[in-house]
This record gives structure tokens, C-alpha cells and sequence, in this order.
């Protein structure tokens, strides 16, 4: 199938691992050129290095904290001034939970960094590259959010505060940019095999004395996946890709779950 991506740019946020790298690794091998933005640096121009070498298409390091907003609107300055049109936003930045403890005890100051970087972060970064991205439809924004704004998950009161703000934001960008052609989808991945869950059910397992995957096998029962295995990074990228491309051009305000059926089963 022809996604008709080829030739077009995306700025990635939280693209120097995990989800955000699959990401683009997947538009990479559909010729999109990118423009990478994390808080790490080094690890950031090697995910690129790595990105680039695979796929020949151009790939720009911008190692950028999204919650300065000066940081933020130099990148997009200097990821337009190298890639020129910027067809394609996707808002993946966020971190793990901070500590394994209930967070209505935390302080101010960690409530409002998780916010700062997850949500404040995707409004800086879309509000940046607004002006410049392209307005005969090729134009498209997907937000990356989470089963947390579904559901309550132990320990995630921001990441569910986060990720149910992206959700609304989504809908309402769709309305706000619909003249200017621009569509707003979500993806909300579910438990994702990810580099950060990797090492979560490796310590999980130990910790059980269990092995990794009979951890895995009693989580997905007790989260109620109906697929019953967790998922790949791949496959959320692969939505993502689709939501980006002209086959998705009739797709806008859509909340994507690709969670192997964790949000249709009811749990108590």
C-alpha cells in the first residue's frame, strides 16, 4: 500500500527511545525526513545516527527540553530552516513515574514537572509549529497518550492527569484546525514493550520468583488483555505511520487504542 509519505518531514517529540524511536524508525522507512527532539543528547544523535544509517533519509538531532518554550520554538526554527516543510507533528514526550508511591502525597513541584513535560510540553511544541506546517492537507498532528486516561492504573495519577488532557486536546485541535486541513488523531498504547517495561517485568519477575514471561502471562489476565500478550513497539508505530499518511486523510479526532483489547474488558 502507498502511504504517499515519501518526500514529507515530521518532528517527533521523546524520540530517542522506546515509543517515540520506533516512531520514527517507522516514518523513516517510508522516506519521511525527521526531526528528532528529546532531553537526552547523546542518546538522541545516536537514535538518529542509528535512524539515518538504516533508512538514508535525513535525520536532525534536537536535543531540546519542552518545558522552556524559548528551547522549544529555536528547535522548530531550526528543524524548518533544514527540513523546510514540516508535514508531520507527533507529541510522544513524557517520562516514567517518578516514584512507585501514591502521588496525592507528592509536593507541587512534582504534580506541575509531570504536567510541564507531558502537557504543557505538547501545547508549546504544536503552538510552535503551527504557523509553519502545511495547510493543503497533508498537514497531521498525533498525539501519543495512554490506557492511564482509561483507566486507573496504581501509582499513575499524572500519567492519567496527562494523558486524558492529550485525549481532549485532540478533540479539540481537530475542530480548531479542520479549516486549515490539519487533522488531530490519538494512538493510546496499552502495556507496551517498551525499554522501561522491559526492565519493569524483569524485576517484577525476580521479585516473584517467577520467570519473565509467567509475570507477563498473569499480567495480561489480571489487566484483562484480551490478546493476552503485551505489545509491541512496532505496532504502535504502524498506526501511527497510517494516521500520518493520505490513506488517513478522512481520519481526524480519533482516539486510536492499540492496546490488544485491555479497554473493552471490564474489570473490577
Amino acid at each position: 500500500m502507498d502511504l504517499g509519505l515519501d518526500g514529507r518531514a515530521a518532528l517527533i517529540t521523546g524520540a530517542s527511545k522506546g515509543i517515540g524511536k520506533a516512531i520514527a524508525r517507522g516514518l523513516a522507512e517510508e522516506g519521511v525526513d525527521l526531526a528528532l527532539m528529546a532531553r537526552t543528547g547523546p542518546v538522541l544523535e545516536s537514535a538518529a545516527a542509528e535512524i539515518a544509517a538504516a533508512t538514508g533519509v535525513r535525520v536532525l538531532a534536537l536535543p531540546t527540553d519542552i518545558r522552556d518554550a524559548g528551547a522549544v520554538n529555536a528547535a522548530v526554527e531550526r528543524a524548518r530552516a533544514e527540513l523546510g516543510t514540516i508535514h508531520i507533528l507527533v507529541n510522544n514526550a513524557g517520562g516514567p513515574i517518578k516514584r512507585p508511591e501514591r502521588q496525592i502525597t507528592w509536593p507541587d513541584s512534582d504534580w506541575l514537572d509531570d504536567v510541564d513535560t507531558k502537557t504543557l510540553g505538547m501545547l508549546r511544541v504544536t503552538q510552535a509549529l503551527l504557523p509553519h506546517m502545511p495547510t493543503d492537507g497533508t498537514g497531521r498532528i498525533v498525539n501519543i497518550s495512554g490506557i492511564a486516561s482509561v483507566s486507573v492504573l496504581t501509582n499513575a495519577l499524572t500519567h492519567g492527569l496527562n494523558n486524558s488532557a492529550m485525549n481532549h486536546v485532540t478533540s479539540y485541535l481537530a475542530a480548531d484546525l479542520a479549516a486549515a486541513r490539519i487533522t488531530v488523531n490519538a494512538v493510546i498504547p496499552g502495556l507496551i514493550a517498551t525499554e522501561w517495561r522491559e526492565t519493569w517485568a524483569e524485576n517484577a519477575a525476580r521479585q516473584r520468583g517467577v520467570s519473565r514471561e509467567q509475570f507477563l502471562e498473569r499480567t495480561c489476565a489480571d489487566w484483562g488483555i484480551v490478546a493476552q500478550r503485551w505489545g509491541t513497539m512496532q505496532e504502535v508505530s504502524d498506526a501511527v505511520v497510517f494516521l500520518a499518511s493520505d490513506r488517513a486523510s478522512y481520519i481526524n479526532g480519533a482516539r486510536l487504542t492499540v492496546d490488544g483489547g485491555y479497554s473493552i474488558n471490564v474489570r473490577g
